[in-house]
């Protein structure tokens, strides 16, 4: 669906970009511009700056950019259509109307979502059947009531290979899309296809707009491996994007959220009237979905089981939920393995009394230390300090740290100055560290190693820097590219020696890109248009982008190519002088 470039205009001068990115951004200003912590990668000091006046955002330690319909598209996982769509929302604009392309993505991503709800009402039908009856047992041990399987959509996937193949195809749906559903397999040795959901019991995964978009099987057999099998990505499911119970959790109106570690904790909790209870999909806890937590609660107790794989998952989460602004406590369940058998055994005024007391991180993180050695051994009692320094040095907020400091000297028996001391130390190390690595990677992307955007240019820097700097100019100053397009500075397409640069400059002379960003993300990725702000981003704050810098830029271009072309030319030469050694031998 092509966008005109005055809805464009229109709907990004409505939406200012520091309105709406402050709606995942601390932001403070800095001069004309405002900062705060990328939302795309964990840092500690502010590398993210949103321009007002350029309408654009930058991070100088991950090189995104772009503006505020990229924004939206990175931030909420959206195409460009879609972020387009939530903006509009956003301030009450009307879409334009729309043609044959949207409406073919439109019908694909609706057939999924039918053929997912198809395929929930099969599974949860067949929950009744003669082969569901272990399932059904499983789910009486669990203590989960009639109503907990009507709530969630609970079913079961008949052990046969082809129950729910053969479903769909009756219901009208392809082979081809229940596989790209990730409802059927393909085998690569015959050709046919199966079921992947096979003799497990169900969950469905259901967005906050009441769509099934993915689901999750436990094995009835505890020998069946593996025990959880989880819909990969689909058009319509990114699992790190995703919670189980989301749907649900975010209406609880709650001033905390509960994470789980799977589905029958989360149902166990809501059943028990913890309806702020939410799990992650089969996946560690991701960046992402600690950013969906943040728009709804301003805090998050992790009860995850207290095994040793709980407790390591508990210490990896907590610095993803911290980055991202949320309070994090930790839920310490005694006398039962996980929250579950908590409640059937103690009831739900215990747990709730259990979570409402729930550790501060700072108190688990110290207390899982302080199980591993014994502090009144000398030896043991620096390794606990040493382990315990390197979290508190991890930490952002000087007052925050302050209180790590104190409470661990106190629990350590050491001095809290000597404690600090360690801790500094090791703090400069760190921004040491993360300064030559921050160095070391401006340094290969200027030489173009490990590029994915733009390949060849690790092959040819200086053709590439003269091809950024021509660009830069004329994307930053639309009348440049006007004199190029209408012939008054001599440039073509053929003049650049990089695809990904070529087809940028076809793109910006083109009558459908232009030099707007907002226009250009209906050609390009979010990636590739990072890259086209960063070269905006180059030229925006130097002194000299006149017409004069330009052609400067043009001339080293075509001096670039040339010798480029002089070296293809003696390699060709050589290649074939090689080539005719060989048939001489």
């Amino acid at each position: 669906m092509k966008i005109s470039q005055d809805f464009v205009e229109e709907l990004k001068f409505r939406n200012r970009i520091e309105d709406v990115v402050s709606g995942y951004v601390t932001l403070k200003r800095a001069g004309s511009n405002l900062t705060g912590l990328c939302p795309f990668h964990s840092e500690k000091t502010p590398s993210f700056f949103v321009s007002p006046v350029r309408n654009t955002f930058h991070c100088f330690g991950c090189g995104v950019g772009g503006d505020v319909i990229t924004f939206v598209m990175r931030t909420e996982n959206l195409d460009y259509i879609s972020a387009i769509e939530t903006l509009a929302k956003r301030v009450g604009m009307e879409m334009p109307a729309d043609t044959s392309d949207r409406k073919n993505e439109l019908v694909r991503r609706g057939r999924i979502y039918d053929m997912n709800k198809c395929a929930a009402r099969f599974f949860n039908s067949s929950l009744s059947g003669e082969d569901a009856v272990p399932a059904r047992e499983y789910l009486q041990k669990r203590g989960l009531t009639s109503l907990a399987v009507k709530r969630f959509g609970l079913g079961f996937a008949p052990p046969k290979f082809d129950a729910l193949r053969n479903h769909l195809r009756s219901e009208g749906y392809r082979d081809e899309e229940a596989k790209e559903a990730f409802l059927c397999g393909k085998s690569e040795r015959t050709g046919n296809y199966f079921d992947l959901f096979r003799n497990r019991l169900i969950f469905p995964i259901i967005d906050n707009f009441g769509n099934v978009i993915g689901f999750g099987g436990r094995a009835i057999d505890d020998d069946t491996q593996p025990k959880y099998l989880n819909s990969s990505d689909t058009p319509v499911f990114k699992k790190s994007l995703n919670l189980f119970a989301l749907n649900y959790a975010r209406t609880a109106c709650s001033e905390y959220m509960i994470l789980c570690e799977g589905y029958m904790d989360t149902i166990a909790m809501h059943m028990a009237g913890f309806t702020n209870a939410v799990a992650t999909l089969g996946t560690a806890l991701t960046t992402e979905q600690a950013r969906i937590l943040a728009k709804y609660t301003k805090k998050v107790v992790l009860s995850y089981d207290s095994d040793e794989a709980g407790v390591k998952a508990t210490k990896r989460a907590i610095p993803i939920l911290a980055d991202v602004g949320l309070e994090v406590k930790v839920l310490q369940i005694n006398d039962a393995k996980d929250p579950d058998e908590y409640i059937k055994k103690f009831g739900a005024d215990k747990f709730r009394m259990l979570v409402e007391g729930s550790r501060s991180k700072l108190d688990f993180l110290c207390d899982s230390v302080m199980k591993k050695y014994d502090i009144s051994v000398p030896d043991e009692k620096i390794k606990a300090s040493n382990e315990l320094c390197e979290q508190t040095a991890a930490i952002y907020s000087d007052v925050e740290r302050d209180v790590y400091i104190a409470r661990i000297a106190e629990k350590l028996g050491i001095s809290a100055a000597g404690f600090r001391n360690d801790v500094d130390r090791l703090r400069r190390r760190n921004t040491k560290k993360e300064d030559a690595q921050r160095t070391d990677r401006i340094i290969a992307q200027t030489m173009g190693f490990g590029d994915r955007v733009n390949r060849e240019r690790s092959s040819n820097v200086k053709a590439a820097r003269a091809e950024e700097a021509v660009l830069g100019i004329i994307l930053t100053y639309p009348e440049m590219a006007v004199k190029v397009k209408n012939g008054d500075i001599a440039l073509t397409v053929d003049d650049f020696v990089t695809e990904f640069n070529r087809r940028v400059f076809a793109a910006v002379i083109s009558d459908d890109g232009g030099t707007d960003l907002g226009m250009l993300s209906q050609i390009f990725n979010v990636d590739e248009i990072s890259r086209i702000q960063s070269m905006m981003e180059g030229r925006a704050d130097l002194n000299r982008n006149d017409e004069k810098t330009l052609i400067d830029n043009i001339n080293a271009l075509h001096d670039a190519a040339e010798i480029k072309s002089e070296q293809d030319d003696i390699a060709a030469t050589m290649k074939l002088i090689q080539k005719k050694k060989n048939n001489h031998t």
